[in-house]
């Protein structure tokens, strides 16, 4: 039987491929009704936005919840990981331009 551990040991340089797609597989399956959510605030939110915006929650996830993975801390160190912060910043750009204000 595949442990989580093994499932956990297949990476991409050091960023687990399984965290990843699971972080992708998550966002998703609850994209509609998170969408629906945000049309009570008066946003309309595609799927796409929100596969566009899964890492970029995922590092301020971790954040608030303190748990510090390698991608966050990276994110976060002001003096490397450059290619990193650009990558996930064009991902919050292309996640927030199809986002929509709602009006009645």
């Amino acid at each position: 039987m595949i442990t989580l551990e093994f499932l956990r040991s297949l990476k991409i340089g050091e960023y687990a491929i399984f965290d990843i797609a699971i972080s992708f597989l998550g966002i998703w399956i609850l994209s509609p009704i998170l969408s629906k959510l945000f049309k009570l605030l008066k946003l309309d939110i595609p799927l796409s936005s929100w596969i566009y915006l899964a890492l970029p929650i995922g590092i301020l996830a971790h954040i608030v919840v303190g748990r510090y993975t390698p991608m966050t801390k990276y994110f976060l160190d002001p003096t490397s990981h450059y290619l990193l912060k650009l990558f996930i910043l064009a991902l919050v750009y292309l996640g927030l331009r199809r986002i929509k204000i709602i009006e009645e």
